[in-house]
C-alpha cells in the first residue's frame, strides 16, 4: 500500500489533543520528505507551537530502515518516547497497515552491568551491605543501602535502565554497578555478555523504525565509526542549535589530580609497588603545578606544567605496561580493563596537551572557591569534524526554533560544518534551508521592551539602574516574572532587591531543586523565579504564571572564557571579526532561547524586557540580535510597557 506524507500527517494530527494541523507543519513535513528522497541535507527552523516533532517523525516512518532522531535535552527525549511516538504509532497503524516501532538508545553507563555488579558484590564488607547499618556510618551506610536496593532490583529488571529505578540512587552508588563504554571489555570477552542490558538495548534499536538518542551519544558514535547506533540512512537532529557545543564537550578532555588518584587506586592491585609510587608522585607534581598556575588560557605550555605533564605521561605509560595484555580468560579482566582505560585516557590527554596543536585550545580551570583545579583541552572548532563525520552516507535534517540568526541560516550552517549556501556544493554536502514560522501572532501577543534609558552594563552583577527598572516592571505585573540573569551574582542581587522593595515572593535558583522551583512558579501566580543559564531554555510555563520575562544583559560569552576567546582571536588573525562571527551569534541563540520562554501557547500574552540598552543603541549588532528574536511589538518607552503590564496584571 502506497502512503504519502500528507495522508500520514493527517492521521497523526487527528490523534493529537485538539486534532488540528498547525501552520507550517505540513510545509515542514513535505520538506523533510523531499530531503529524504533527494538526499539533500536540510536546515529547518520551526517556531514554538509548530508541532515540529510530528512534522519530522511522520516522513521518517516512510523510510525503509531505522531513522535516528537525536535531541539535546532529556525533556525532549522523554516527550518523544513517552508521548509523541506512542500516540503517533496508534494513529498511523490503520494507515500503514502495521504498528511502527521505536527504541531509546542511551550510553552504556545508563544500564546496569552484571559483571560490575558481581565484581562489587565480592569486594564489599558485610557491614556495608546491611540495611540496618548504624547511623555513625553516615554516607557510607546510605550508599550501602542503595547498592543493596540496586541488587534487589537487578533480580527483576528486564531492561536494566537506571531510569526504571524508583526512587533513584546517588551517582556514586550507580557508578559501582555500571560500566562506561571505554571501560567495557566487550560482550565477546565478558562472562555476562549474552545477558548484557546495554547490548540488548542496541539489539532492540536495530529492529526499530525510529531510534531516539542524544547529541553526546551521536557524537561518540560518529567518532567511533558508527557502530553504537544501528545503521541508518536518515539522521534527524532536533535542538540542532546545541549540536556544536555538545560535540565540543564530547571532544574535550581534562586532567585533574582526583582523576590521577582514582586511576592509581584502580591500578594498584595490578601493578608493582614502584609503579604505583610513580603514579602518586605524578599526581603530587600535577597538584603543585596546578596550584601555582593562573586560571585562564594557556598560550604556551612551559615550566612546572610541562614538567608535571611529562611526569604524568611517563608514570601512566609505565603502569599500563605493568598491567599488561588482558586475556579473554583472565578472571580479573573486569577490574583490569577500567584501570587500564583510565590510565590510557590520562596519558592521551597529557600527550594532547604537550603537543600544543594549533587546532586545540588549552586552559587552567579553577572553581570559585579554588578547590577544584583542572587542565582542559578542547578543539578550536568542530565544524571540520562535523563535515567529515556527520554527513557522509546519510541525509541529515537539522531542526530547531533558533536556526535563522539575524534572519539567515549562515552562522548555524557554518557551525555545523556546512559550506556557504552560495558556494559550489561539495560531494554529499548540498543543503537547503526553510523557515516555517510559528502559529503565534507575536506582534499581538507579546512586546519586546528594551530599557534604552539605562546606562549600558559595565560591571558584573546587577547595576543600580537595572535593579530599579526590575522593581518597577515586577511591581507593575504583580509577580508572574521569569528573571534570566547572566551570572549568579546578578540573580542573587535581583532577588535581594525585589524581596526588600516588594511583598512579592521570589524563588531563587539554588535555594531549592529546579523542578520544585518551576512547579511552585507555575502554581503560584504572584511569584517570581530568578536564575541563570539553565532557565534560559527548557523551562515551559504556559499561561498566566509567566507574563514577564526579564533578561538583565545580552548573553555574550565572557571575555575570559578561553574557548570563545581563542575562536575569536583565530578569526581576527585571518582578517575577519571574531566578535561578529563568534560572540554575536552566541548571544543571538541564547537571547532567542530566553525570549522564547514567554509565548508558549496561542493564548499567552506578555512582555520580554531586556535591561541592556545595547540591544537598541548598537547599530553594528543590535538589529541582527532583534531580527533573531520572534517579531514582537517593539518599544523603548518605559511608561508604555508599565501600563501594558498593569493591564495584564488586572485582566
Amino acid at each position: 500500500m502506497t502512503v504519502d506524507v500528507e495522508k500520514l500527517l493527517a492521521a497523526a494530527v487527528g490523534a493529537v489533543p485538539g486534532g488540528a494541523e498547525r501552520p507550517g507543519q505540513k510545509e515542514m513535513a513535505k520538506a523533510v520528505d523531499r530531503a529524504i528522497r533527494t538526499g539533500e541535507h536540510l536546515l529547518v527552523q520551526a517556531g514554538t507551537g509548530t508541532g515540529k516533532s510530528l512534522a519530522y517523525l511522520v516522513p521518517a516512518l516512510l523510510v525503509d530502515g531505522p531513522v535516528v532522531v537525536s535531541t539535546a535535552t532529556l525533556a525532549l527525549q522523554s516527550q518523544l518516547v513517552t508521548g509523541d511516538l506512542p500516540r503517533l504509532a496508534d494513529a498511523v497503524e490503520p494507515v500503514l497497515g502495521r504498528r511502527p516501532t521505536f527504541a531509546l538508545v542511551k550510553g552504556r553507563a545508563h544500564y546496569l552491568c552484571k559483571a560490575k555488579l558481581e565484581s562489587s558484590n565480592a569486594d564489599e564488607p558485610d557491614l556495608f551491605q546491611q540495611d540496618d547499618a548504624p547511623k555513625w556510618l553516615g554516607q557510607a551506610g546510605k550508599l550501602g543501602q542503595q547498592v543493596t536496593r540496586i541488587r534487589e532490583w537487578a533480580e527483576t529488571t528486564v531492561e536494566g535502565d537506571r531510569d526504571e529505578l524508583d526512587p533513584g540512587v546517588d551517582d556514586t552508588a550507580w557508578r559501582s554497578v555500571s560500566m562506561p563504554a571505554r571501560e567495557c571489555i566487550g560482550a565477546q570477552k565478558c562472562q555476562f555478555g549474552h545477558e548484557c542490558f546495554a547490548e540488548a538495548s542496541r539489539e532492540r534499536a536495530r529492529a526499530a523504525d525510529i531510534v531516539v538518542t542524544n547529541h553526546s551519544l551521536l557524537a561518540f558514535d560518529s567518532f567511533a565509526g558508527r557502530h553504537i547506533l544501528p545503521e541508518h540512512d536518515v539522521l534527524i537532529i532536533d535542538e540542532a542549535h546545541e549540536l556544536a557545543d555538545r560535540v565540543t564537550s564530547a571532544t574535550q578532555a581534562e586532567l585533574t589530580t582526583s582523576a590521577m588518584d582514582v586511576a592509581g587506586r584502580r591500578a594498584r592491585q595490578h601493578i608493582d609497588a614502584s609503579a604505583y609510587e610513580r603514579l602518586v608522585e605524578a599526581s603530587d607534581a600535577l597538584a603543585v603545578a596546578l596550584a601555582d598556575a593562573r586560571p585562564g588560557r594557556l598560550e604556551s605550555l612551559h615550566g612546572q606544567l610541562r614538567e608535571a605533564l611529562t611526569i604524568v605521561d611517563a608514570a601512566c605509560r609505565h603502569a599500563i605496561d605493568g598491567i599488561g595484555d588482558i586475556k579473554n580468560d583472565d578472571p580479573s579482566a573486569v577490574d583490569k580493563q577500567p584501570a587500564k582505560v583510565n590510565l590510557a585516557a590520562i596519558t592521551e590527554t597529557a600527550q594532547r596537551l604537550l603537543e600544543e596543536a594549533a587546532h586545540d585550545v588549552a586552559w587552567v580551570e579553577k572553581d570559585d572557591r579554588g578547590n577544584r583545579r583542572a587542565l582542559v583541552v578542547a578543539p578550536l572548532s568542530v565544524a571540520g569534524t562535523l563535515t567529515e563525520t556527520l554527513y557522509p552516507e546519510r541525509v541529515v535534517i537539522a531542526s530547531s526554533a533558533t536556526l535563522a540568526l539575524g534572519g539567515e541560516f549562515k552562522a548555524v550552517a557554518r557551525s555545523l560544518g556546512l559550506p556557504p549556501a552560495d558556494a559550489k556544493p561539495e560531494a554529499g554536502l548540498k543543503w537547503t534551508s526553510l523557515d516555517v514560522g510559528s502559529p503565534f501572532d507575536y506582534p499581538k501577543q507579546g512586546i519586546l521592551y528594551v530599557a534604552a534609558h539605562i546606562p549600558r552594563p559595565t560591571m558584573s552583577g546587577l547595576s543600580d539602574g537595572a535593579a530599579d527598572e526590575l522593581v518597577e516592571l515586577v511591581g507593575a505585573i504583580g509577580g508572574r516574572t521569569l528573571g534570566l540573569f547572566s551570572s549568579r551574582k546578578a540573580a542573587e542581587r535581583a532577588a535581594e532587591v525585589v524581596r526588600a522593595r516588594t511583598d512579592l515572593p521570589v524563588l531563587l535558583q539554588g535555594e531549592e531543586s529546579l523542578p520544585l522551583l518551576v512547579k511552585r512558579f507555575k502554581a503560584e501566580p504572584e511569584t517570581c523565579l530568578f536564575g541563570v543559564m539553565s532557565l534560559w531554555q527548557g523551562v515551559d510555563v504556559p499561561g498566566d504564571a509567566c507574563q514577564l520575562v526579564v533578561i538583565d544583559r545580552l548573553p555574550f560569552p565572557r571575555p575570559d572564557e578561553p574557548l570563545s576567546a581563542a575562536r575569536s582571536a583565530a578569526i581576527d588573525a585571518e582578517g575577519g571579526s571574531g566578535f561578529a562571527a563568534v560572540s554575536v551569534p552566541h548571544a543571538a541563540v541564547r537571547l532567542a532561547q530566553g525570549a522564547g520562554r514567554l509565548i508558549r501557547t496561542l493564548g499567552d500574552k506578555g512582555v520580554v524586557a531586556v535591561l541592556d540598552s545595547r540591544l537598541h543603541t548598537q547599530r553594528s549588532y543590535g538589529p541582527y540580535l532583534r531580527k533573531s528574536l520572534p517579531p514582537f511589538w517593539y518599544t523603548t518607552d518605559p511608561a508604555v510597557v508599565r501600563q501594558a503590564l498593569k493591564r495584564l496584571g488586572t485582566s
